[in-house]
């Protein structure tokens, strides 16, 4: 005989609070007009630029249109700051030399943006996020802003969305953007096709320093910095530095017409940053004055115009009825061997064109 029981006309009550999902729901700022963005981006509202860039970020079609119209209105107010791509092997502490070089330009005046892009993970697709957290002397500066990105899969976490957080900034009054990559890969083409000045953190210490560095992050570079040259690692950082110097002489001279150099830094004991911004400093009294800085930018704009192309008509295929009813008929017929994939692909094109 059991003790426990629950007399008539008692209704049990839920195992789980129906209110539960509201409490851990997420608050999220209500979506404003495109006008009342760009005001708020316009007068360095940090608050209104994180939720214009989420939304930029977003792939909503509703979202996009007021992305859209965000970015119209923010452009003739972009194009005045130095764009500094920023990658590196994995443990040479990017995190780490950003926050440093960053709060060294903060003390000289400069408002600094930068745009870290997390990788995700290819199974869950979630990101940590947490270079606020390896950056918390930065993320407390007032005249920094730190916004970290998932990069959800693209290629290497760079795509067509941190460029146009770069508008954003830059009309937010951020004079000074960085573009931390995931790490030394593919994603350097496009850091590279979207900055000004191409920075390249190697890491002494570890073996032959130019292994696994592919020859063309290392032709893209405009400084090859050693970093951690601290403590019992100096003499193995100079060392370092010596070779991506004689390494650097064996590339063709770039198109700018400036001279790559490598450095050493230690953010620890904050060493060598106010060379590495001489030197930034001098490329770009460099490429100004023979034309270099503004003719690459409208290269770039052109490169980003049709790169935007591409994705807008992958979007339209993959997202167009027909296409989606039959993608699994056509890979039913290759798992089968029936058809190859050349073939699938010109018949799936010609269907679309037909659509």
């Amino acid at each position: 005989m059991s003790y426990l029981f629950v007399n008539e006309g008692i209704p049990q009550p839920p195992s789980v609070n129906p209110a539960a999902a509201d409490l851990f729901q997420k608050k999220r700022a209500p979506i404003l007009q495109a006008n009342e963005y760009v005001a708020g981006i316009k007068a360095q509202d940090r608050s209104i630029l994180s939720q214009a860039i989420t939304l930029i970020e977003s792939t909503r079609p509703d979202h996009r249109q007021i992305a859209h119209k965000v970015l119209d209105g923010c452009l003739p107010h972009s194009g005045k700051s130095i764009r500094i791509g920023i990658t590196g092997v994995p443990g040479a502490g990017k995190s780490t030399f950003i926050e440093a070089f960053g709060s060294l330009l903060t003390q000289a005046g400069h408002h600094l943006a930068v745009l870290a892009i997390d990788p995700s993970s290819q199974r869950s697709h979630g990101s940590i996020l947490g270079d606020k957290t390896r950056m918390e002397t930065l993320s407390a500066d007032p005249l920094a802003f730190i916004r970290p990105s998932p990069s959800a899969g693209s290629l290497g976490g760079v795509a067509r969305k941190t460029r146009e957080s770069v508008i954003l900034c830059e009309a937010a009054g951020y004079d000074v953007i960085f573009i931390e990559t995931v790490g030394v890969g593919q994603s350097e083409i496009a850091v590279h096709s979207m900055t000004d000045f191409f920075l390249l953190l190697l890491l002494s210490g570890a073996g032959d320093e130019l292994q696994g560095i592919k020859r063309g992050i290392m032709e893209m570079a405009d400084l090859i910095v050693i970093t951690k040259a601290d403590g019992s690692n100096v003499e193995k950082a100079s060392m370092a530095q010596a070779l991506s110097q004689s390494a650097l002489r064996l590339f063709p001279p770039s198109l700018s017409g400036w001279k790559p150099t490598a450095l050493t830094s230690s953010a620890l004991e904050k060493k060598g940053l106010d060379e590495i911004c001489t030197t930034i400093q001098s490329y770009f009294t460099l490429t100004r004055t023979n034309g270099y800085l503004e003719q690459n930018r409208r290269d770039q704009a052109r490169y980003w115009m049709l790169e935007t192309v591409k994705e807008t008509l992958l979007q339209r295929f993959f997202g167009h009825p027909h296409i989606e009813s039959l993608l699994p008929v056509f890979e039913e017929k290759l798992r089968t061997g029936s058809i190859d994939s050349f073939a699938a692909a010109a018949e799936l094109l010609y269907l679309f064109d037909q659509a």
